[in-house]
């Protein structure tokens, strides 16, 4: 049997307009009849006069006799009855539209709000995305302190990894839905608000992950009780070697600068300054940490504790983007003569008519000649005396020969996920340490770059990558600089980086592990 909710008006709502027809037909006839009554008591025999009370009695008052021998009165009461019948039906009327117009019952669609419009699900999948992403990210950076904290115990951080997993996982495919939209896919209006939709679900499933494990993570780590001192010493003891690493970054990126192009170092300007800037936040942070431990204060201890994690995790992040490139450009100009060689042998054989590509003769000429071009120029770059860029160089080389079509050999394949591996990295580090500033085309397209080079398409990573970076730049300087006069040392970088979630005039809570409804549980009463 069908449900009445699914056939439009209720069986109570139509035995409703039953009795309200049955009524005004029923008072449509009293009406009529009333007003016809005059008509029908009418006669042709003149009227019997009444005897007199007495001598000089005159008619009684208010019996004056109109034409046809009706009284006044047996006109009005029915044009009364009429009006009255009139004004009651229309306001039945109007009460019946009003009713109809805010009915929240089911099966009646007028009062049920719309939908929101295509500008306004897309606003609201873009705030999902930034917030899922930056839970995700937080939970990363406390996990890993909870790892070294628990580094001695079997199975300790399993579940928090697993929840971890799920979300990024959830995450991942909230992007490719993002993305796709964004290239127009699906097309029309409804198939496309159905995949914002299911954005903003897979982002609030993610954050669920991650909330239901955050309980369970404080209540292991115990930062507020005896915990928050064997949590405090594994941070020093981060903070102390990190601050080594930094001196050490700052030495290795001026011999990167000397012995190579700008262009090959202009990622990571300005690193070594801003893993400063971080380490000083949370040198506040951890001496205010310790004070609160020893005064017993403990959620105080908790609070500076997970930010002085927080700006740890940052500064470490910025210091190992220029010991890794440091690497990478190492082996980038180790590889760059071999690469030249095998681009050399590509485009030999490509001479020979061995390109997958079916070019017509001026093409496949034309891009032999500007293969060739890219080549004599990075062996120009090679011989002079100028610095030069290697990742850049191998870039150009693997570019020049994959428009050929010829399947690349295995050490221009290497080049190729060198590069694009490195660009990758780049970006992500510049995301996480500016995550404050940053939108949902930035990370989309850097969600795009990891899958294309989890599945061998390096290109396509390569490029996606650099178009991240670019997005991300644009967004940090339309942005600015959040808290810029504040006293506090490190505070505007805190802010920018996402260490501290800016939700409370002292720049609100630090961010932790868990999603959207616990990430800023650690906030301090007003004191």
């Amino acid at each position: 049997m069908t449900s009445s909710l699914f056939r439009g008006r209720p069986r109570c709502a139509k035995a409703h307009i039953r009795v309200r027809v049955t009524h005004a037909v029923v008072g449509a006839l009293v009406g009529a009849g009333w007003l016809m009554l005059p008509l029908m008591t009418v006669t042709t025999s003149p009227p019997v006069p009444a005897a007199p009370a007495g001598p000089g009695a005159g008619p009684v008052a208010g019996s004056a006799a109109g034409p046809g021998g009706a009284s006044t009165a047996d006109f009005v009461l029915p044009l009364v009855a009429v009006a009255a019948a009139v004004v009651l039906a229309a306001y039945g009327y109007l009460r019946r539209v009003r009713r109809a117009r805010t009915r929240t019952t089911p099966g009646t669609m007028p009062g049920r709000p719309s939908p929101p419009t295509l500008t306004d699900a897309e606003r609201q999948a873009g705030i999902a995305l930034v917030l899922a992403d930056d839970c995700v990210r937080a939970s990363a950076e406390e996990l890993s302190f909870v790892r070294e904290e628990f580094a001695g115990g079997a199975g300790g951080t399993d579940g928090f990894a697993r929840a971890l997993r799920g979300a990024e996982a959830e995450l991942a495919v909230a992007f490719a839905m993002w993305r796709g939209y964004e290239q127009g896919l699906p097309e029309g209006a409804a198939a496309r608000r159905q995949t914002l939709a299911g954005v903003v679900g897979r982002c609030a499933e993610a954050g669920r992950r991650l909330d239901a494990e955050a309980a369970a993570l404080d209540q292991a780590r115990g930062l507020e009780g005896p915990g928050a001192g064997a949590a405090l010493e594994v941070a020093e003891g981060r903070f102390r070697g990190l601050a080594v690493r930094t001196v050490a970054a700052h030495g290795t990126l001026t011999a990167l600068r000397e012995r190579y192009a700008s262009s090959a170092t202009d990622s990571v300007t300005g690193s070594v300054e801003q893993a400063k800037d971080r380490l000083l936040f949370a040198t506040a942070c951890l001496n205010e940490a310790r004070q609160c431990v020893d005064a017993a204060d403990g959620d105080r201890a908790a609070r500076n504790l997970r930010a002085g994690e927080g700006a740890i995790a940052q500064a470490e992040v910025l210091v190992s983007g220029v010991e890794r490139l440091g690497a990478r450009l190492r082996e980038a100009a180790a590889l760059v003569p071999a690469a030249l060689t095998g681009a050399e042998a590509e485009l030999a054989a490509a001479r020979h008519g061995r390109s997958r590509a079916r070019l017509a003769t001026g093409e496949l000429a034309a891009r032999l000649a500007h293969a060739d071009g890219v080549l004599a120029a990075v062996r120009e770059e090679l011989t002079g005396a100028l610095p030069h860029d290697p990742l850049d160089a191998l870039r150009r080389i693997t570019r020049a020969v994959d428009r050929l079509d010829l399947g690349r050999s295995g050490v221009l394949g290497t080049a190729a996920l060198l590069v694009a591996q490195a660009t990758l990295d780049s970006a992500d580090d510049f995301v996480t340490v500016h995550r404050g500033a940053v939108g949902p085309r930035a990370r989309a397209r850097l969600s795009q770059a990891a899958r294309a080079l989890a599945t061998g398409t390096v290109f396509e990573a390569d490029t996606a990558a650099r178009e991240a970076r670019d997005l991300a730049e644009r967004d940090v300087r339309a942005h600015g600089t959040p808290y810029a006069g504040s006293a506090a040392a490190g505070l505007p970088g805190a802010v920018l980086g996402g260490v501290l979630l800016a939700e409370e005039p002292d720049a609100g809570p630090p961010a932790g592990f868990g999603g959207p409804a616990t990430r800023g549980r650690r906030r301090l009463s007003a004191p």
